[in-house]
């Protein structure tokens, strides 16, 4: 049989520590939390397994824990106190029993509704005299830690003490450390996959953690179902007991102006900026543009070569229509710009009330309002301005109206329309021109005459040899 050698404890790798360091590290990376943050875990898990067994109820024990050595040490924290800051009960019996616990009881019913201070506590609290005699220069409110004995054994209450306590404090790290990454992403769109549909409200898995698209940041139009990739924008991160509270939207005008500025790297650069948005989700869409920098054209940039670009913006939108406006900083030439593609006329502003009526052709006049108002509305939105919109007739339409008028009115009376004198005028005074002309050639023609003469003496002769 072979020989089992037998190992000292002095010839032992120092495996334990290491585990116990790359353990830590494995949290780190996993949860996402700072080293910083695992040991103050670690080091409250021993505090609070030290006060377990070696402790009592009312101390506050702190404990170092060094990473490297692995060595813990103990410390009793006290604070140094007066009458100023604590509320001092002199029991009536050395022991503090039920007599005391009933004039306690009496006092705080009788100043229930009042301020009160803390009650001193001797196993967290020294006096002012108790402290100069560890700390000569204590003062009121200073922080004393007396050094404890270190121990190594726990018991099993302890050991379980000791593992609600780092569990517990790891989910709050991993939920601050969320919260913190979530916040910092708010206004931000980002990708997710869909989770799960209870009811009307869809929950998306951002990775690390699970927002929240409630009915009134769906758009109406589009249908969901689990497993499906979209885009949504951060609308608000609240903290929440068991994670953050992250609200998602499908609706806000932001986030067109997000998924362009992933589409047109001229927008993301800051050489063309989108100066205003006016947004009816699921609908349409009216994106202000404008460039600082000259030879570059802010409508071309964000439509792409062959529409590539602005048509990668609608399909991640559900084929809502988008509609690229050039800013223009004079107003009136910036609201006919907003109400494209109706051509206007004439826009008159009133600064004062920051109210434009505008002119359009009477054809153009729906085209103009749009759908429902919907055209508009969001040009109203889109400039700021409140917009009223007045059908009128063009120059050659009021010329044909009048025409049609003054036919109407000859008609009733008997006589011929203007149109119609005007007609035979010019009839008879050509019909005059043509006369005058025939009659002008046959005078001023003698040759015709002379060639007339001897066929009617050819005609004369033919007649006498008949007879």
């Amino acid at each position: 049989m072979a020989r089992r050698k037998k190992v000292s404890e002095d010839s032992r790798p120092a495996g334990g520590l290491g585990d116990f360091g790359s353990a830590i590290a494995q949290i780190c990376e996993e949860k996402g939390i700072s080293k910083e943050r695992v040991i103050e875990t670690i080091e409250a898990a021993l505090a609070a397994a030290y006060k377990k067994d070696y402790g009592k109820k009312g101390q506050n024990i702190r404990a170092i824990f060094n990473e490297k050595t692995g060595d813990t040490r103990f410390f009793l924290v006290k604070e140094v106190v007066d009458e100023t800051t604590r509320e001092f009960v002199q029991d009536k019996e050395e022991d503090g029993k039920e007599e005391t616990k009933k004039e306690i009881s009496q006092s705080a019913e009788a100043i229930e509704s009042e301020e009160r201070l803390a009650r001193y506590n001797p196993e967290r609290d020294f006096t002012l005299e108790e402290s100069q005699k560890i700390k000569e220069d204590a003062q009121v409110g200073d922080i004393i830690e007396i050094e404890l004995e270190t121990k190594k054994d726990y018991g099993r209450v302890a050991a379980q003490t000791a593992k609600q306590v780092i569990i517990q404090r790891i989910r709050e790290a991993e939920r601050d450390s969320m919260y913190d990454e979530y916040k910092d992403k708010e206004g931000e769109v980002v990708s997710g996959v869909v989770q799960r549909i209870e009811g009307r409200n869809i929950f998306i898995d951002l990775g690390k953690s699970i927002g929240v698209l409630f009915p009134s940041e769906q758009v109406e139009k589009e249908s969901y179902r689990v497993g499906q990739r979209l885009k949504v924008y951060i609308y608000k991160v609240e903290a929440g007991s068991k994670g953050p509270g992250i609200t998602l939207s499908r609706v806000h005008p932001l986030m067109v102006q997000k998924i362009f500025e992933l589409e047109v790297p001229e927008i993301f650069s800051g050489t063309v900026e989108i100066k205003s948005i006016a947004r009816e989700a699921g609908e349409r869409t009216k994106i202000a543009v404008a460039s600082a920098e000259e030879g570059i054209d802010p409508i071309g940039s964000c439509v792409g070569q062959k529409g590539t670009r602005v048509q990668a913006v609608i399909e991640e939108l559900g084929g809502e229509k988008i509609d690229i406006i050039l800013w223009n900083d004079d107003v009136a030439k910036f609201i006919a710009a907003a109400l494209s593609p109706a051509k206007v006329l004439r826009v008159n502003v009133r600064e004062a009330k920051k109210e434009a009526e505008v002119m359009v052709p009477e054809d153009q006049l729906s085209l103009a309002i749009g759908k429902k108002g919907q055209n508009v509305r969001l040009a109203a939105k889109l400039t700021g301005w409140k917009i009223d919109i007045i059908g009128t007739k063009t120059a050659e339409e009021k010329a044909e109206d009048q025409l049609a008028a003054d036919a109407s009115a000859s008609n009733a009376s008997g006589a011929l329309p203007a149109g119609e004198e005007v007609k035979t005028k010019k009839e008879e005074a050509v019909l005059e021109e043509k006369s005058e002309k025939n009659e002008g050639s046959v005078a001023e023609t003698p040759e015709a005459s002379d060639e007339k003469k001897p066929k009617t003496k050819k005609k004369v002769a033919k007649k006498k040899e008949k007879e």
